[in-house]
């Protein structure tokens, strides 16, 4: 089942954050509190009653201090940036990532955000999340370099429709 996140979420939110911190930004307690007060769209899917998978997203005009959320943020003047998703290593394979997307196509479609906003790492490489967002409809629309060199990331856009991912596979 797909909800709302709330506070009591938040230390298994942690824990898969940590799991897969290789494609993300850490977070801790404080951090991840206020983003979760900032998100526009702060979700879980929640498995038997734990959290199995998450997804962050902002708005525009959210202070958030991201490089990859500002980037999008001087091109587009309406757009859902979605900052984090993560399904936990023992939940993959089973659709949970490409149902929180049809979550938050619906819910950008509901709000007028027209557009949906990622990025995804190129340098270290994450084919997973690369062929994800293809299936999933985004393209690239820049790239950028950030940590001083160290990482490379994709930005991709997807005009939001009215297409559902959850009955394909997502690998």
């Amino acid at each position: 089942m797909i909800r709302d996140a709330t506070s009591a979420d938040l230390a298994a939110i942690l824990a898969l954050n940590l799991e897969s911190v290789q494609f993300l930004s850490p977070l801790d307690l404080p951090r991840l509190q206020r983003l979760h007060a900032q998100a526009a769209y702060h979700r879980v899917v929640d498995a038997d009653g734990s959290v199995a998978a998450f997804l962050l997203a902002f708005r525009e005009g959210t202070d958030y201090d991201s490089p990859n959320y500002r980037w999008f943020a001087q091109q587009y003047p309406r757009f859902l940036y979605i900052d984090r998703v993560v399904v936990a290593q023992a939940q993959q394979g089973r659709g949970l990532g490409a149902r929180l997307y049809d979550d938050i196509i619906a819910f950008a479609a509901r709000t007028g955000a027209g557009l949906l906003t990622c990025e995804f790492d190129l340098e270290p490489p994450n084919p997973v999340s690369a062929k994800f967002h293809a299936r999933c409809g985004f393209r690239e629309v820049g790239s950028q370099w950030l940590g001083g060199g160290k990482k490379q990331v994709s930005l991709q856009v997807r005009n939001v429709a009215t297409v559902t991912l959850a009955a394909r596979d997502d690998g």
